[in-house]
């Protein structure tokens, strides 16, 4: 029984794959040292990018048809028209001809158009994340602001200084149709299978459809999600003008680790013109946002790296670089030895040329 265990102990011993080799027959030299000290900090600095890789998560899209036809469709907003409320009126007129606003209609707020300190620095934080996307705006990844980016915040009536401006906020509910959401002037009256705005009573000279977007979202909001037209600023010396963003709604399903809800992205391009019968250019002067919803769902879920993977890099981190070491210490060897041969070689000739130039001068 032991000769048996001795003999599988010598079979095992023969199958070992990484031989030890005696410190005795073993030389450590400056070269070497240096250039372990400079691989084990490659290794290191590796190793950390590569763990806070793993950390980090993507988002894997998926595209599907869009079988919801019979639910509503959430249009939430923050807008602010450098014109008094009084002036202006502001509704949802949907493909089905349905007028929304009574029971769902947006509040609306006397403000100024100037920001204060605080509001600009809001709009500098949604500017700055704004810029991440390309340069059109089009349909791109969402985009998730820091917890700085909030509402806008309120502006403080001023002493002596009456308001110039209407805030427009809240959410509209209607149906999962096409449709269009405008500004214009003159209070809403709706009639049968449409409305109309009492533009007559409000003269001209208080036109100014300069505005800026606060927030435009469709659905459910996400929180910390820039939209593409957060934070635009459209600005006009004009009285009649109009300004026209023609929106494409994507239905999104967003899954995360702390959320899944369903709600909407969107692509806009903007159009904006002045007005005049005389030129040839009719319309209504306002700012219309004319939105149409796609036919297909895109499902975005976040996808977290597998331990197993994070287990294959690093081993294969450590082992190619210590390989790639052993090779690189080889070379450098390898010259060095070449240098010191060739530089022994010629004051080997350098001493013997010496030598049989000093019996000829005697």
């Amino acid at each position: 029984m032991l000769r048996l265990r001795k003999s599988t102990l010598k079979v095992v011993k023969e199958l070992d794959a990484f031989p030890k080799v005696p410190e005795s027959y073993t030389k450590t030299t400056s070269s070497g040292g240096s250039i372990s000290i400079f691989i084990f900090i490659v290794i290191a600095a590796l190793v950390g990018f590569e763990f806070y890789s793993y950390r980090s998560s993507d988002y894997r899209y998926e595209y599907s048809v869009d079988s919801d036809t019979d639910g509503k469709l959430l249009i939430n907003l923050d807008m602010t028209v450098a014109m008094r409320c009084e002036y202006l009126g502001a509704d949802v007129l949907d493909l089905s001809g349905s007028t929304v606003g009574d029971g769902n209609e947006l509040k609306e707020t006397l403000t100024y158009f100037e920001l204060t300190k605080e509001q600009q620095e809001r709009q500098k934080n949604v500017e700055k994340l704004q810029g991440r996307r390309m340069d059109y705006r089009s349909l791109n990844e969402l985009v998730t602001a820091s917890s700085a980016v909030t509402a806008m915040p309120e502006s403080p009536l001023r002493e002596g200084v009456p308001p110039d401006s209407c805030r427009f906020r809240g959410t509209i509910e209607t149906n999962k149709v096409a449709g269009n959401f405008h500004v214009t002037v003159g209070k809403t009256v709706p009639f049968f299978q449409g409305h109309t705005h009492l533009s007559a009573f409000v003269l001209e000279d208080v036109y100014n459809f300069s505005h800026r977007i606060d927030k435009l979202s469709f659905g459910k909001e996400v929180k910390g999600i820039i939209n593409p037209l957060d934070g635009e600023v459209a600005v006009t010396d004009k009285r009649s003008y109009m300004f026209q963003y023609f929106v494409q709604i994507v239905p999104t399903a967003f899954a995360t680790r702390s959320q899944k809800l369903d709600t909407n992205q969107y692509s806009v391009t903007e159009r904006e013109r002045e007005l005049s019968h005389s030129k040839g250019s009719h319309g209504v002067p306002g700012i219309f946002i004319k939105y149409d919803l796609s036919s297909v769902k895109v499902h975005i879920k976040e996808v977290h790296h597998p331990f197993t993977g994070f287990l294959v890099k690093l081993c294969g981190i450590v082992g190619g670089l210590f390989a790639t070491s052993g090779m690189l210490h080889s070379f450098i060897d390898f010259l060095f030895s070449k240098l010191k041969r060739s530089s022994a070689t010629h004051a080997s000739l350098a001493s013997a040329q010496k030598k049989t130039r000093e019996p000829s001068e005697t």
